[in-house]
């Protein structure tokens, strides 16, 4: 009998795949995510493998009567559904809510066993069954009595590269798509953008495009715009080349589109937010994998101008990460230590500060944060949206659970948290880019 090649190719990487579940279970994945949860983090030795662990959730989605768990006092339901792949969220001023629906552009070379095993693990892991093809377009929600079930769902913009981050100042409509910042006119109570955008300033895309989504968000003048763009691979494995102007956050001018670097050796930045009582500008940051399961932690962090964080040549400030050749011990020793760690592989994508006055007065101020959840360790971590109290401006005791459920008694993901926002009442808004759905926290009352 003869086999065809695409069959050698799926046998093999199911063979691989195999290979890696069972090296997962050997792994040692003792340590307790809590050890890693705060301004200074357990850092345990690391580990190198020619296949690291992998143990992404099965995806099986929300049935009719599921929702996730939020504290006793408070409420959550679906303020919308079958979308397709929510990633981010905004609030306009009048109150509508644009959801970003975005695909990735799936431009990632295959070079490694690894990178096989990590696609077929994706293709279980990335959506709900039966759902439909992702969009790339932005849907207005319109909610006008505040009762959490909007009257009007229209697409507000679409066609677009992969959007992720947008952000509107003035009568000026901001997309981040993963290539390109692009500035499109925008009228109060519009509920669909007709004419052409305007290329602000083009980002870091293809032709490998490994960290694509681009988070954004404007100074509180308006006169700059910030922007995440992660590295083009895990640790420079398509080359230091590839890495040119990435793993870091620019600042754009409004005005004339120049850019500059505003802060480097940030693996993956997003969630790009103003905290209220500084100013100081904060982001989430994606840290490295194949370290071990309990190496790096994903981590918050305010983002100082003109400062370096280490990637790739280092980890939580000057830890050397021993895989990065040539080493470059003069920007290892500039790189400084984050703020606050959120644990190993929780993957944050989506952070936001609470200002509203819908939630109890103890959220006040303080951060919540979108977990996406890990793959790269045997025990899962993250899939939850955690709260991180703040005083001063600065993150004041342990993150605490405040959405969770997204996992079933099996382990199997019925959704995953990406971004934040709040909406014109006081309501945490969650996007589930595999549930997809919008979900709204409001106090049980509400």
């Amino acid at each position: 009998m003869r086999i065809s090649m695409k069959s050698r190719n799926i046998t093999a990487v199911m063979l691989l795949s195999a290979t890696a579940l069972t090296l997962a279970a050997c792994s040692d994945d003792a340590a307790d995510p809590s050890t890693q949860i705060g301004p200074n983090p357990t850092l345990p030795e690391p580990q190198q493998y020619f296949i690291p662990p992998m143990n992404l959730a099965k995806v099986v989605g929300w049935t009719k009567d599921e929702t996730p768990t939020v504290p006793q006092g408070l409420r959550i339901q679906a303020m919308a559904s079958d979308l397709s792949h929510p990633r981010s969220l905004y609030t306009l001023p009048n109150g509508d809510v644009l959801v970003i629906e975005s695909q990735s552009p799936g431009t990632e070379p295959i070079k490694r066993p690894k990178d096989l095993i990590m696609g077929l693990l994706q293709s279980l892991s990335s959506s709900s069954p039966g759902e439909k093809k992702p969009s790339n377009q932005i849907t207005l929600l319109r909610d006008a009595d505040g009762d959490g079930v909007p009257e009007t769902r229209t697409v507000f913009l679409d066609h677009l590269s992969s959007p992720f981050g947008v952000a509107l100042v003035g009568n000026d409509f901001y997309v981040a798509n993963t290539d390109a910042i692009v500035r499109y006119p925008y009228t109060a109570g519009a509920t669909k953008i007709t004419e052409p955008g305007t290329v602000l300033t083009p980002l870091p895309g293809g032709p490998i495009n490994h960290h694509w989504t681009k988070s954004l968000v404007a100074s509180p003048d308006g006169a700059l715009l910030y922007v995440g763009v992660g590295s083009n691979s895990n640790i420079t494995e398509n080359g230091i080349q590839a890495e040119k102007d990435r793993a870091a956050i620019w600042e754009v001018d409004r005005a004339t589109g120049r850019s500059r670097i505003f802060a480097g050796g940030l693996r993956n930045p997003n969630g790009l937010s103003f905290e209220p009582k500084t100013g100081a500008l904060w982001a989430v940051v994606n840290e490295r994998d194949e370290l071990g399961p309990n190496l790096v932690p994903d981590y918050m962090t305010s983002v100082k101008d003109g400062a370096f964080y280490g990637w790739p040549y280092s980890y939580y400030g000057q830890h050397v990460d021993p895989r990065v050749m040539p080493q470059r011990p003069d920007l290892v020793a500039k790189a400084i230590a984050p703020d606050y760690a959120l644990s190993s592989h929780v993957a944050p994508l989506g952070m936001t500060f609470y200002t509203g006055s819908m939630l109890p007065q103890a959220y006040q101020g303080g951060a919540f944060v979108g977990e996406h959840g890990s793959w790269n360790r045997p025990a899962l971590n993250g899939y939850k949206v955690v709260f991180v109290p703040f005083k001063d401006g600065h993150p004041d005791g342990v993150a605490q659970d405040f959405v969770t459920g997204f996992l079933n008694a099996k382990d199997e993901a019925r959704g995953r948290p990406v971004g934040l926002a709040v909406d014109k009442a006081g309501a945490l808004l969650i996007a589930d880019d595999v549930g997809n759905k919008v979900w709204r926290v409001t106090a049980a009352t509400k």
